[in-house]
């Protein structure tokens, strides 16, 4: 599953929980937070100073591994 900037960091979390690791790497413990409910990933690394094209191409590195192998 492609993890999109629009996504909720809940969604991605739900459809994706392997991706918690890569976000506590960035320093992103809104994992636990009640707003990642509400919060895209988009504004959560605004939040945090984090540019969401990093965070992006972190969080879907796995995914496009997989599909090389």
């Amino acid at each position: 599953m492609e993890i999109k900037r629009d996504m909720l960091i809940g969604e991605i979390l739900s459809k994706k929980p392997e991706s918690i690791g890569t976000l506590m790497s960035f320093g992103m413990g809104c994992i636990m937070c009640p707003s990642s409910q509400m919060e895209t990933l988009e504004e959560a690394a605004m939040v945090h100073g984090i540019d969401p094209n990093i965070i992006l191409a972190a969080l879907n590195k796995d995914d496009k591994e997989e599909a090389e192998a």
